[in-house]
């Protein structure tokens, strides 16, 4: 694969790079990338769509390091209770793996890393102390106000946790950050003030935030908004067609999103095609082999939303089938991580 090969690879399914020019003189070199996530709610579909980039990632020989940012997730009005930190962990660990497993990569050549096991380091605390004396209150809100839950009075440790983010790409050893653009202006915060503290600024891909099932915004709070790994063939096409998906229309759309970030990405890794199937008294069967084709003729109507969503619903469940085995053969995992779904 020569280097521009390798670049589209990167580039593809993203929202913003930071900036392209950079990315391609790494590719010169051996890069290493690493994104961070932080062990707080259960994980979800939105979760798979931005860890399937990891794949990617592997296949245009980019090293890849997921950190499982416990440490943070307590700091975050203590989304995570310490006394379950250890749990949750275990469980996003064996959830990414199983995605990344789903989606054609390699987990086994990931470094997992969590958040304890460098981020109480001498040299790491002195550090954030340094990176604290320089940052004012308002810049450390400012960069963490898209991921960190804020208020008139918000807690220390939402502040500490942008300069945490920033940290953790230094002391990962990491040319690429990966993450949501939510998490955009925290790692335009560590570009910024990185180079001043013995790093370098990252590179920066960020990937897109879906929309949820129910139109508008995901929420974790929201159980019709978003598909789990452990829904089981049932749920995802009663989720599915129940989602907002109106006839040739394209924003807010999740049934779309989820089509184009999830499952062309991994279909076309296996040289498929998508399928819609329909009786030859509507049509007969429809065939993609590009996601832009789809949504084209989608938005001309040629595509009705039911026709849509039985076909995403058969490839969504197919994508996430090795995963929910996977975890509903560990059942302790989602017990012990999250007890108070059991009660």
């Amino acid at each position: 694969m020569n280097t521009a090969d390798r670049l589209d690879l990167l580039k593809r399914y993203t929202e913003e790079v930071v900036t392209e020019e950079e990315l391609e003189e790494l590719l010169d070199g051996e890069p290493t990338a690493y994104i961070g996530y932080a062990p707080t709610g259960e994980m979800h579909i939105g979760h798979f769509t931005t860890i399937r980039k990891l794949a990617d990632f592997q296949r245009a020989g980019v090293d890849v390091t997921v950190l499982i940012a416990d440490l943070h997730a307590h700091l975050d009005s203590e989304k995570s209770p310490w006394d379950l930190l250890d749990a949750r962990s275990e469980y996003y660990e064996e959830s990414i793996r199983a995605m990344l497993d789903s989606a054609g990569g390699d987990p086994e050549s990931v470094d997992f890393v969590r958040g304890q096991e460098f981020q109480l380091d001498e040299e790491y605390t002195l550090d954030m102390y340094r990176m604290a004396a320089e940052t004012t209150v308002s810049r450390a809100q400012r960069a963490g106000s898209e991921v960190v839950r804020e208020s008139e009075s918000p807690n220390l440790g939402g502040l500490i946790y942008s300069l945490m983010q920033s940290l953790d790409v230094k002391h990962l050893d990491a040319d690429i950050a990966y993450g949501g653009i939510d998490q955009r202006g925290i790692y335009m915060l560590g570009r910024e003030i990185l180079p001043d503290h013995g790093g370098e600024a990252p590179v920066c891909l960020f990937a897109p935030l879906l929309s949820g099932l129910s139109g508008g915004k995901m929420s974790a709070s929201d159980a019709t908004s978003k598909i789990n790994l452990t829904d089981d063939p049932g749920q995802v096409e009663e989720k599915i067609n129940g989602a907002y998906c109106p006839q040739g229309e394209v924003e807010d759309n999740g049934v779309l999103e989820y089509v184009r970030y999830l499952v062309f990405p991994i279909i076309e890794q296996r040289g498929e095609d998508f399928v819609v199937e329909r009786p030859e008294e509507y049509g007969g069967d429809l065939t993609f082999e590009r996601y832009d084709d789809l949504e084209s003729t989608y938005v001309e109507g040629d595509l009705h939303p039911q026709d849509l969503k039985n076909a995403a619903a058969g490839y969504i469940d197919e994508v996430i089938a090795p995963i929910r085995e996977r975890l509903t053969d560990q059942p302790e995992l989602l017990a012990e991580a999250y007890p108070e779904s059991e009660e």
